[in-house]
């Protein structure tokens, strides 16, 4: 949000400068994110000024300039020469002198002293757009005759220069959500922060626009109303305008609404979009002569019916849609969107003023349908005042009357059936102190509270009861009263202690927490990059999925995207769009992993504590492109189901799962081609394998991509059934012996391993596959492995006979168990 702060310092009554000001915002939670320079005209039209045409002449060497003399206010006359065909003696014209800045768009062009056609120019007279002041460029503008030369032309054109924060507003905080309440809150900073005692004299307070002149001209035009829907509008306000002429706004209100980003419209839109931005209120002008029957009627319209808001944009209303309508039709989508048939047009001349609170869910509701995102709905949303609307009526009002003209035609219409009781908390001082972690001296806490607007009931020696204002939407108990304190008091004067008390607790279980750490240290290390991608994401993967089926989606109520409707069923396509993300800029290579929680509708027999839902943690790794950086010494081998088994091996290892006893299979899946899978006792850990291209081509992804989809919450429990076992280092040496076996091509190494395992338990150390050959020189249907083994005692050195004996039993069991043949 942006906040003005030539605006912001009317509510003011001290002086302070920009730097204080965004301080005092950022220390008491108003998040200032950028402070910058916001001229009317760019460049503040610095070295221009205002000059007269003293003498005007044709050019001796050429047909289109001409030589003049300008004075521009000091005793010697500037020669410049100019292409403009209007030029003329006595004019009144705007001059950059040598050395200013003018700007067209982003392009800069710095005035010098040159000779043209052999004629000495020492500044340039401006055309409209070249000043920036419009956009004509139709000849030199020529000023009125009463123009001063010598004046600088940013003090003639009015050009306003102001400081404007950007705040990083947060949803709770819709009390700041304007002038008015940004101003409340500096004031509060201003008197309170850090203070040892509540300050009597140089209090700064909020200076509100005085409203007393407000009085009706006459009750000739009121407009009725009724609120149909209680609820969703629980209060409504109006107030009629007659006789008004719609034109452009004074320079000031232009500037003020530029100045924070909005459009000037006209002089009745601009007033309801500066109260809006001061008070926080939203406003809506209609023009008075096409509401049918003269009575705005507040309801549920019937659905399916069309309705064209002010972008001119067709849209069905749905029964929850809440709608301001005359007599006969809608007109307005409440606190959203206009109608394009009653809004205020250069013919309207009279006006009815809506001031209005909406239910919050019900705006939030159908602005995320109809996907409107308003400065209206945005506060709506988050809750507004609801004794504001008169006040920011009256204010509209006598602006409107001010700047437009006309006469206030009615007394206000204020339909508010139900009136709110005020919010009541009670703070108890042992409670603000415990919380705080100090104790703040009890009237500067009182000061806090009454510069917040919260009044004090009754107070006693234990606390106070408060009432709560009824802006202060998110203030609703007593902790959110102590953060209103704090944040006042200054969260930096709160000293840290100089011990830290803390229990020691135990956990009988996995820690799930300290095993995530472990896991994603350990694929930092080897170069893979954790990605966190949005739980929520588009039901179009889900469709025709007979993996993941659309029917089992758990889907969004009111989704705050049309794309973003379902929880994720799976990691795997958040990944596949980090991937294509990444590789579409050039950076093909990539390890990623990331740990989240996939949600589905529940099986009958599902255990999970909210019925009719399931979700579950998983781990998913992804790995496309090189193994290792592009360098003149590497090869270009890419990553594939081997290197993704390395590092699969690498997490069960550090985990002290025993890769050996899960079992390893070959998967089948509309997914992988190929994939495997490790299973534990029958329940699935893990599948993995290279996405097949069908999947890859919706994602634009050229290039394979290995993937591993792990069940974390059974790895949790695995690796808590596990005890980390250590072994001194072997104090005699291990030997090696290698074999190369014929077998037949179905035979797996993982059967070698398990054979050799069984047959020699005591001695065997690894089994290792350094390779494997299938070609013309063995009969078809065959294949040779070359094996490694590696065997050692940890009580003696082995001598030649136990090793060979070893052997001698390893190839018996290998041509009787899997009929293979040494070579």
């Amino acid at each position: 949000m942006k906040i003005s702060y030539q605006w912001l310092k009317q509510y003011l009554t001290v002086d302070l400068t920009p730097e204080e000001v965004g301080d005092m915002l950022t220390g008491c939670g108003l998040e200032v994110e950028n402070i910058e320079l916001w001229q009317s005209v760019k460049g503040g039209l610095r070295g221009v000024v205002i000059g007269e045409v003293v003498e005007c002449k044709p050019h001796p060497n050429s047909d289109h300039l001409s030589l003049t003399k300008v004075s521009v206010g000091g005793t010697e006359l500037l020669p410049i020469v100019c292409g403009a065909s209007n030029i003329a003696a006595g004019q009144k014209v705007a001059v950059a002198t040598v050395g200013a800045k003018l700007y067209q768009g982003d392009k800069e062009l710095v005035i010098q002293k040159a000779k043209l056609r052999g004629e000495v120019s020492e500044g340039m007279i401006c055309a409209e757009d070249e000043l920036g002041v419009g956009d004509s460029h139709d000849g030199i503008l020529i000023l009125d005759s009463s123009a001063i030369p010598g004046t600088p032309a940013s003090e003639y054109f009015e050009v306003a220069e102001d400081v404007i924060f950007h705040i990083g507003l947060t949803p709770n905080r819709s009390d700041a959500a304007s002038h008015v309440g940004v101003a409340r809150d500096i004031i509060a900073v201003y008197n309170n922060f850090g203070r040892d005692i509540a300050p009597t004299d140089g209090r700064a307070l909020l200076n509100l626009p005085n409203l007393a002149s407000f009085i009706p001209d006459h009750n000739k035009r009121r407009i009725d109303v009724v609120v149909e829907d209680e609820e969703g509008s629980p209060r409504y306000s109006g107030v009629t305008i007659t006789n008004v002429k719609v034109g452009e706004s004074p320079v000031w209100l232009k500037n003020r609404l530029f100045s924070i980003g909005l459009r000037p419209i006209n002089n009745i839109v601009d007033v309801t979009n500066f109260v809006l931005m001061e008070f926080g209120q939203p406003l809506h002008a209609f023009d008075a002569d096409k509401i049918e029957g003269g009575k705005v009627v507040v309801k549920k319209f019937k659905s399916e019916t069309p309705f064209t808001t002010l972008d001119e944009v067709s849209r069905t209303l749905t029964p929850a849609d809440l709608m301001i309508c005359s007599e006969t039709e809608p007109i307005c989508i409440a606190g959203v969107f206009g109608g394009v048939h009653s809004g205020v047009t250069r013919e309207t001349t009279n006006v009815f003023l809506e001031s209005a609170c909406f239910n919050p869910v019900s705006i939030r509701k159908t602005a995320r349908h109809h996907g409107l995102q308003t400065d209206a709905s945005f506060r709506f949303e988050r809750g507004t005042d609801i004794e504001m609307t008169l006040t920011a009526l009256k204010r509209a009002a006598l602006l409107i009357r001010d700047i437009a003209g006309g006469e206030i035609s009615s007394e206000l219409v204020d339909i508010y059936p139900h009136p709110r009781p005020k919010m009541q908390v009670k703070l108890r001082f042992r409670n603000l102190d415990r919380l705080i972690g100090k104790e703040i001296p009890k009237d500067v806490v009182k000061s806090i509270l009454a510069d917040l607007g919260i009044a004090i009931e009754r107070e006693n020696d234990y606390g106070l009861d408060l009432y709560i204002p009824e802006f202060k939407v998110d203030v609703t108990r007593e902790a959110d009263v102590i953060e209103e304190i704090l944040r006042i008091y200054g969260y930096n004067n709160i000293e840290i202690p100089i011990e830290v008390k803390s229990s020691f607790s135990f956990q009988s279980g996995p820690d799930n927490g300290k095993m995530r750490n472990v896991v994603g240290d350990l694929l930092s290390s080897n170069g893979y990059f954790e990605i966190m991608n949005n739980s929520l994401t588009r039901s179009a993967y889900y469709e025709d999925n007979d993996l993941y089926p659309v029917d089992s989606c758990v889907k969004i109520l009111n989704p705050s995207s049309r794309d973003l409707v379902v929880m994720r069923q799976t990691l795997l396509y958040g990944g596949l769009e980090s991937i294509s993300y990444n590789v579409n800029r050039k950076s093909p290579d990539l390890l990623f992993f990331e740990m989240g929680t996939v949600y589905s509708l529940a099986k009958k027999e599902s255990f999970d504590p909210l019925p009719g839902y399931h979700e579950e943690q998983r781990l998913a790794l992804f790995l496309t492109g090189r193994k290792v950086s592009e360098s003149w010494d590497t090869n270009d081998s890419s990553t594939d189901s081997f290197f993704l088994k390395g590092i699969l091996h690498g997490i069960f290892s550090r985990l002290s799962i025993d890769p050996d006893g899960l079992d390893l299979l070959p998967l089948e899946s509309p997914l992988f081609s190929p994939g495997f899978s490790y299973m534990n006792h029958g329940e699935l850990l893990l599948s993995a394998g290279q996405i097949k291209r069908s999947v890859l081509n919706s994602f634009d992804i050229r290039q394979p991509v290995i993937y591993a989809d792990i069940n974390w919450d059974l790895l949790v429990i695995l690796a808590s059934e596990k005890s980390l076992k250590f072994s001194e280092l072997p104090k005699f040496p291990v030997v090696r012996r290698d074999l190369a076996l014929l077998l037949n091509r179905e035979v797996s190494f993982d059967q070698i391993r398990q054979v050799a395992y069984e047959t020699e338990q005591k001695l065997l150390r690894q089994v290792g596959l350094f390779d494997v050959y299938e070609g013309d020189r063995i009969e078809a249907g065959k294949k040779s492995y070359a094996l490694s083994f590696l065997l050692g005692d940890p009580s003696k050195t082995l001598t030649d006979a136990e090793i060979d004996k070893v052997m001698d039993r390893f190839v018996k069991a290998f041509t009787g168990k899997l009929g293979a043949s040494i070579r």
